[in-house]
């Protein structure tokens, strides 16, 4: 019995093994496969790379030279713009100096007209006054003249009455 145990262990161990082979063996065709495979992408992508890489050199070299040449003008711009800004600051602060003195101007000399003008109307009301007195004055002494004279003419008009007669009473009658 211990040889039908020793034959089967004998087997199982062969067994195992051929097992084992067989399973590196197939792992060696999974590797095997997957190296085709990536060596296969690899190449693709090397290939899409270079055309790429072909493609975009062109455009590269075609863009480091449009900047060489306009580098300078842009720098130059950039200058140019720098000074206009600089020269806009400048004379706007000119402009606002300038503007601040003639309204400065403007003010005092609407202050001096303002004045003038308030002492023309002062004098003018005076003036007007004293036109309104000198006409006055003359104009009430002739009213009271003419009201005086009216009344001189009205009592010389009126007849004065002189002693009355009381009417006799064969006057009331009609007969005289």
């Amino acid at each position: 019995m211990y040889q039908v145990l020793n034959m089967n262990n004998e087997t199982l161990l062969l067994f195992f093994v051929a097992f084992t082979g067989a399973a590196v063996l197939l792992q060696a065709i999974i590797l095997l496969a997957f190296f085709l495979t990536v060596r296969k992408t690899v190449t693709t992508l090397q290939v899409e790379f270079e055309e790429f890489r072909s493609s975009l050199v062109p455009l590269l070299k075609d863009s480091r030279e449009f900047l060489a040449r306009v580098g300078p003008k842009i720098e130059s711009l950039t200058a140019d713009v720098a000074d206009l800004a600089h020269d806009v600051r400048a004379q706007s602060a000119e402009v606002h100096s300038s503007l601040t003195e003639i309204l400065e101007r403007v003010r005092r000399q609407t202050s001096r007209m303002d004045a003038m003008l308030g002492k023309l109307l002062d004098g003018v009301d005076r003036a007007g006054g004293f036109v309104v007195e000198a006409v006055n004055v003359p104009i009430r002494q002739f009213s009271a003249l003419a009201a005086s004279a009216k009344a001189v003419m009205a009592a010389l008009r009126t007849k004065s009455p002189g002693p009355r007669q009381t009417p006799s009473s064969a006057d009331r009658d009609g007969s005289i």
